[in-house]
């Protein structure tokens, strides 16, 4: 659970923009959208194979 402590004089405004870049971060939301819907386990390794072959491409 990602969680964010405010400050006595912090600004509400602040701590969400903070809360935001850290569940960015954390990889959460991306999480969730891919639960959302079933996929099929074909899908799912065609996903993983096409994001290895970036991460080799760009290193």
């Amino acid at each position: 659970m990602t969680k964010v402590f405010v400050g006595e004089n912090e600004s509400l405004d602040k701590a969400l923009r903070r809360l935001k870049k850290k569940i960015e971060r954390e990889g959460v939301l991306k999480i969730l959208k891919a639960r959302k819907h079933y996929e099929k386990p074909s899908d799912i390794k065609r996903r993983a194979r096409r994001a290895s072959e970036k991460k080799r491409v760009l290193v």
